[in-house]
């Protein structure tokens, strides 16, 4: 990642938003994640935005951490966000915000930034009220945190539902105070199957009840999830064993048996990745398949799920690792055959073979 104290020269370059667009789409639930996070170039930030829309997708998930623009408490650096939330608005994209990623003076010295300490939760809130006040109007979803059922993500420490909610109960009332029409997203949660007592993390299914038992439920408006299909297919069947797609049934399931069934579910992240040797990918076939069968599934079958964003439109420059095999469009702006696959299914002109 990009340092803090760089970023007010790095993002000084201005390119003109251009007239006002829309997305045309058969399924207004379509969404990519498109980690612009570090990404330096305006002309880059505006051209990848442009495809998402040509593509037919209206939703982006997008991330903006608070290290990155509060490097000091109260010195607030908006000039990234401003030109992506400004380039994805006249595109006609509708934007969910991730906050995360602490600032040292918020952490324990020589601390992960991942870790955010009890005491703290008020600084976080602090910026995300803040951001929420900046871009009323412009953006009405937020994710707080991201994974906190890995212990890599929650500081590596044991991960604690009570303590994600003890944050929620802080910083959600900040943010409704600051704007209270925003939607507040809490879980982000990774599919996983760890063990009762693994050291690196929790069942997502596990944890979402353990939230509920905690008192989460008044403070957050939708519940986003993490939908990876890895090597199974879009229809496998839910199954709390098993890693898949429709495991965001069970997720949905718990939020019903807790009388919160009325809330929707995003999934903010997920998909299929086609590397040729990642023993949890499939064939490029396979995964524009189940790309699309996932989109339809979302459209046709799941109407508690307001929007499904895949993992990841574009990475600023090549990881050189399987994570490659997640992104439709490469570094260079060349569509991959998924692109233009998933474009046709959005235009409602796609059979397949």
């Amino acid at each position: 990642m990009i340092a803090a104290f760089l970023l007010p020269r790095l993002f000084q370059t201005e390119i003109a938003l251009g007239p006002q667009q829309r997305v045309e789409t058969i399924n207004p639930k379509m969404g990519v994640h498109t980690r612009l996070t570090d990404e330096a170039e305006a002309w880059k930030i505006k051209r990848t935005l442009e495809m998402v829309r040509e593509m037919g997708a209206p939703w982006i998930v997008e991330y903006f951490p608070w290290a990155y623009y509060e490097p000091q408490p109260g010195n607030y650096q908006w000039g990234h966000p401003d030109l992506v939330i400004d380039h994805a608005n006249r595109q006609g994209l509708t934007m969910i915000a991730r906050l995360g990623y602490v600032p040292e003076w918020a952490r324990p010295k020589e601390s992960t930034p991942l870790l955010l300490p009890a005491e703290n939760y008020a600084d976080f809130g602090s910026f995300a009220a803040e951001f929420v006040r900046r871009y009323a109007g412009r953006v009405q979803y937020i994710i707080l945190w991201n994974e906190p059922n890995l212990s890599l993500e929650w500081g590596y420490r044991p991960v604690d539902p009570a303590g994600y909610v003890d944050m929620l109960r802080v910083v959600y009332p900040m943010i409704k105070a600051a704007n209270p029409e925003v939607q507040v997203l809490a879980g982000a949660l990774a599919p996983t199957l760890a063990p009762p007592g693994s050291e690196w993390g929790m069942d997502d299914l596990i944890y979402l009840q353990r939230m509920y038992d905690a008192g989460a439920a008044e403070f957050f408006d939708v519940l986003s999830v993490h939908a990876y299909g890895w090597h199974s297919d879009a229809d496998e069947a839910a199954d709390p064993d098993v890693i898949n797609f429709r495991r965001t049934e069970l997720l949905y399931a718990i939020m019903q048996h807790n009388g919160d069934g009325d809330k929707p579910v995003m999934i903010t992240e997920g998909g299929w990745n086609d590397h040729p040797r990642w023993t949890r990918a499939v064939r490029p076939g396979q995964r524009i398949h189940n790309t699309i069968r996932a989109y339809e599934i979302a459209q046709d079958e799941w109407p508690w799920l307001h929007s499904l964003s895949f993992w990841a439109f574009r990475y600023p420059w090549d990881a050189k690792t399987y994570q490659d095999y997640f992104t439709f469009v490469d570094t260079e702006f060349e569509p991959k055959p998924i692109y233009w696959e998933v474009q046709r299914y959005s235009r409602g002109e796609w059979r397949e073979e």
